[in-house]
């Protein structure tokens, strides 16, 4: 009743073709290039025969990175916008989720995803918090956790300090502006266990792999990045 209700107040329309009833319809879903290869960490990151990293970026505490499109579609641009600046859009959680399992199922490794793993969304400052009402990765986590049938942790990984936004920063600055931001509570949840760190964009990669190294210096096993678009 909730949700028909809502669907007569505030109905959906597509942001592809603007057709009502959904946030992307199917026909506009398909015009999307989903990513079917994998990409190393790299700045310019080079095509791999399997999810992972190239000789260069090997140091890199992330074990590989999982993106379904290009942050430069500007479909995906608008639609991930609206989910985390106003209108502040959190249903669109579930069509940008899809686009990640898409992805997946296009992988000629095929589900890498098992029993077993963990899904933690990347932790948000309080107050953008405070002002969304919803962390993005969080509600990202959520959709996937439905689908792949693995559970989501949230009170493992935390922000334990606020920093300025890395929109705003160089690539220099961001690696700088996260460093010791995040702590691990309850590792026991997490040690010796594979974890698919979650967010919406992956920019730079500073967040991500300050989060990996924080979590395998508590002995965390492996550490994967799984967000819906990838800017460079």
């Amino acid at each position: 009743m909730k949700n028909f209700l809502l669907d007569i107040f505030f109905p959906k329309f597509c942001f592809g073709c603007g057709k009502e009833g959904t946030f992307l319809c199917p026909d506009c879903q398909s015009c999307f290039e989903i990513l079917e290869d994998n990409f190393c960490l790299c700045d310019n990151p080079k095509r791999l025969p399997e999810i992972g990293k190239c000789d260069s970026c090997r140091t890199k505490k992330l074990d590989g990175l999982f993106f379904a499109v290009s942050y430069q579609n500007k479909l995906v641009r608008k639609m991930i916008q609206e989910f985390k600046y106003e209108p502040f859009i959190k249903d669109l959680a579930e069509p940008l989720t899809n686009l990640i399992m898409n992805h997946i199922s296009l992988l000629k490794e095929g589900n890498r995803f098992k029993e077993g793993d963990i899904l933690i969304p990347i932790p948000l400052v309080r107050k953008k918090l405070k002002n969304r009402g919803y962390n993005q990765a969080e509600e990202i986590a959520k959709e996937l956790s439905k689908k792949l049938k693995i559970p989501v942790i949230t009170d493992c990984l935390i922000k334990v300090k606020e920093n300025l936004p890395q929109m705003e920063l160089s690539k220099e600055e961001r690696q700088e502006n996260v460093k010791g931001v995040f702590k691990v509570k309850n590792k026991e949840k997490t040690q010796g266990k594979k974890i698919l760190l979650v967010d919406d964009v992956y920019t730079t990669g500073a967040t991500m792999e300050e989060c990996a190294k924080t979590l395998k210096q508590v002995g965390v096993k492996e550490v994967w990045g799984v967000v819906v678009a990838r800017e460079s």
